[in-house]
């Protein structure tokens, strides 16, 4: 159990090290593109490549919740770096406009702010949606999938845990029964052969949704 804690500790300051830097490299970027810079931030980059390459190696090692830390900073890490990839293109290729005057310093801040708001608001929207659901699996002979019933419990138990909802209720064996007589139920009324169930956070709780998949 010492050995567990331990690694679990590790990992976890990890990923918050890797969340820093990915705030630092954003921070240093915009600084070298605003000229507060004379070379963009290529030690940091080469960090983040790095850990992410790592963790890429070892997901099957991380916990649910880990696991799912680290792809959402990947993903976040992922659409930085192209965003400060094209820009940089953009300035190699002489295509910044170099404004001194005040009134173009104004617009081309005002411009910055636009695009900032927009790039902000994009990432919202696909942190909402890949928070929203947490969890998907197909299930079509419950009783002969122990395997996928049981990564489906602890991801549920998980995310209430997470969410601090209350989890006593909840037992290996009642959720096996309760996702089996579910899917022979919709089976049955809906007459298909596959059942999707899905943990997703909706305002905030959690919840199981069963989808029919034909």
């Amino acid at each position: 159990m010492a050995v567990s804690t331990t690694t679990t500790v590790t990992v976890d300051e990890e990923l918050n090290q890797f969340e820093r830097d990915i705030r630092q490299l954003k921070i240093e970027y915009e600084q070298y593109f605003g000229g507060g810079r004379k070379r963009p931030p290529t030690e940091i980059e080469w960090r983040l490549e790095l850990f992410a390459k790592r963790y890429a190696e070892r997901s099957g090692e991380l916990k649910f919740g880990q696991r799912f830390r680290y792809n959402n900073l990947t993903q976040t890490y992922a659409k930085y770096k192209d965003v400060f990839r094209k820009r940089l293109q953009q300035k190699e290729e002489g295509k910044v406009s170099r404004h001194f005057g005040s009134a173009a310093k104004k617009i081309e801040a005002e411009r910055e702010e636009k695009r900032a708001a927009t790039r902000l608001k994009a990432e919202a929207e696909a942190k909402s949606e890949t928070e929203k659901a947490l969890f998907r699996v197909v299930c079509s002979k419950p009783e002969q999938e122990v395997d996928k019933i049981t990564k489906l419990y602890e991801a549920f138990l998980e995310a209430k845990q997470k969410a601090g909802e209350d989890t006593l209720k909840f037992t290996r064996s009642n959720f096996h029964e309760f996702v089996t007589k579910k899917t022979k139920d919709l089976q049955k009324t809906k007459h298909c052969r596959d059942v999707e169930y899905v943990v997703e956070v909706v305002e905030g709780h959690v919840k199981l949704k069963a989808l029919v998949k034909g």
